[in-house]
């Protein structure tokens, strides 16, 4: 086995397993986002939390898996280590993308669930009376 080959089987061995671990700590704590936002419909949340665990997955291993060839021919132990830590680095650097961006998300979506539900809840107020106040002077 030369040392390129080790290489790509180092990196998988640590990039699937750190994004299978983020995919599940997003899952996870993004749960309990979704249902506050789906809080008239649990199985929504939970439909919605799967699909972006799917997608998650999809975007990330596939990613993972097409960088397996890059950084060209690797000759000893030191190039190694310098080969992995470039890819671990970008790995980690594009899951750590991602989930900021599943935040922003999750954000906006709860931010306009909380905001239609009180546009909702002052709508549903009945009218108050108008009554003309007289003029101070």
């Amino acid at each position: 086995m030369t040392w390129t080959v080790g290489t790509y089987v180092a990196y998988l061995l640590i990039a699937v397993p750190i994004t299978v671990w983020v995919a599940s700590t997003l899952s996870r704590n993004g749960r309990v986002f979704l249902t506050d936002v789906f809080e008239s419909s649990p199985e929504l949340a939970d439909a919605v939390n799967q699909l972006l665990v799917v997608g998650f997955y999809l975007l990330n291993l596939g990613f993972v898996i097409l960088y397996v060839r890059g950084g060209g021919e690797v000759a000893d132990l030191t190039e190694l280590f310098e080969a992995l830590s470039v890819k671990i680095g970008v790995v980690m650097l594009v899951l750590g993308v991602v989930h900021v961006v599943n935040v922003m998300v999750f954000s906006s979506m709860r931010r306009r669930s909380r905001h239609d539900a009180a546009r909702t809840q002052w709508m549903q107020q009945p009218p108050q009376p108008y009554a003309p106040t007289a003029p101070q002077r």
